[in-house]
């Protein structure tokens, strides 16, 4: 399994602002149509930080420092590169929650 080291959590839902995007040096972060957030995959990022401070809605955190609530995002992060069926799912089954 992937070491996640960056996170995009809950606050990227909806807003897909994609500063984190254009300061990527590897083009780890990605949506697919009908994604309602931004993703970051772990198997190619390369734990270098850019993307963390051009984020206007501060989504993006180092996993050991997410955000208790948005613990269940890093494993939507790894899920959307294996199944984004199912990573959807999890975002909408998040979203309703709230």
């Amino acid at each position: 399994m992937d070491v996640v080291a960056y996170v995009i959590g809950a606050a990227c839902i909806d807003t897909l602002d994609r500063s984190c995007v254009d300061v990527c040096p590897v083009d780890c972060i990605s949506a697919d149509e009908g994604d309602r957030m931004l993703f970051i995959d772990p198997k190619v990022c390369i734990d270098c930080a850019a993307c963390v401070e051009p984020c206007p809605v501060e989504a993006i955190a180092f996993e050991p420092d997410l955000r208790p609530e948005w613990k269940e995002f890093t494993r939507i992060n790894r899920m959307h590169f294996e199944d984004p069926a199912a990573a959807r799912e999890l975002v909408e089954s998040w979203v309703s929650r709230q």
